[in-house]
């Protein structure tokens, strides 16, 4: 064989450069970017100047009226953590909305998985039941929810308050729930199965796992709805040491004046848990919204 022999003259020295790139023409239907963007900075807008009017009223002094809080102070936190007990009201909203939260996962869960894995008579009405009690406001089961926790004893308990906020949390959960699991091909726990798990086996081993983005989602909303819940605490709950943050910050409203600086300052507190726990879980909350959007 012959080696071709190269001529190195006839090699270019370097690479011609390279033409300039076009810039992409926008399409017709492509909208023009400040037609997204001044809407969504509208709502910005719209939606963070109450949460500035509130730090104002809590950051600034007594009395004072600019509209920037300086020189900043924490005398209105104090007053409403240690003078108005917001201390007691934080940790039994934090024991109320845990433990509704744990209840309603565990119950959904169960209830869930029976939906989208059992075909039984009536399962289509029972859904639709699940759908139309979400109509249903809590305010109209007050006297009976009343009545039937005194004959239970179970007045001024924060356990009424659970029971209470668990039961109107149940039926969304439920068909959520069950969304997420028709998602999980039954096919992995027919695998578990052939192994030798038992069906609670393989559904705490293959399926719960997969759930984790569904199960947060739903646990969050449950979590913020007992936080944020004012009417079965105010009624079910008579002992001040028994009461949850909503009702709190009622008391801070009087009938002749209202503390401004305090209420702001109540209402911080009330609102920095809620936007920790969706700052922190938002990526699993968008995941398990998108999983149970679509079936497959």
């Amino acid at each position: 064989m012959t080696a071709a022999v190269i001529d190195r003259d006839t090699v270019p020295a370097s690479a011609p450069p390279a033409p300039p790139a076009k810039r992409r023409r926008r399409s017709l239907d492509q909208p023009p970017r400040w037609q997204i963007f001044l809407p969504l900075g509208l709502y910005l807008l719209f939606t963070l100047i109450p949460f500035y009017w509130m730090l104002l009223f809590a950051l600034r002094e007594p009395g004072s009226d600019s509209l920037v809080p300086w020189p900043m102070t924490g005398q209105h936190f104090e007053k409403v953590w240690t003078e108005r007990s917001f201390d007691t009201y934080f940790l039994n909203s934090t024991y109320v909305g845990i433990a509704s939260m744990l209840m309603t996962m565990l119950v959904a869960l169960s209830g869930g998985y029976a939906l989208a894995r059992f075909k039984f008579r009536l399962r289509m009405p029972f859904m639709l039941a699940l759908l139309c009690s979400q109509f249903i406001p809590g305010a109209l089961m007050l006297v009976p929810l009343f009545e039937i926790f005194r004959e239970l004893q179970m007045l001024n308990s924060m356990w009424s308050v659970i029971l209470a906020e668990t039961v109107f949390q149940l039926p969304l959960s439920m068909i959520l729930i069950s969304g997420f699991i028709r998602n999980v091909p039954v096919s992995l726990e027919e695998a578990g199965w052939v192994d030798g798990c038992s069906r609670l086996r393989a559904f705490l081993a293959i399926v719960l796992p997969l759930l984790r983005p569904g199960l947060i989602a739903v646990g969050s909303f449950a979590f913020v709805h007992s936080w944020n819940h004012f009417l079965f605490a105010l009624m079910f709950l008579n002992s001040q040491d028994k009461q949850t943050i909503p009702v709190g910050l009622n008391t801070l409203i009087g009938s002749d004046s209202v503390d401004l600086g305090a209420l702001a300052a109540g209402g911080v507190i009330a609102a920095v848990p809620v936007v920790l726990v969706f700052a922190f879980i938002q990526k699993w909350l968008i995941t398990g919204f998108s999983a149970g959007a679509v079936k497959g």
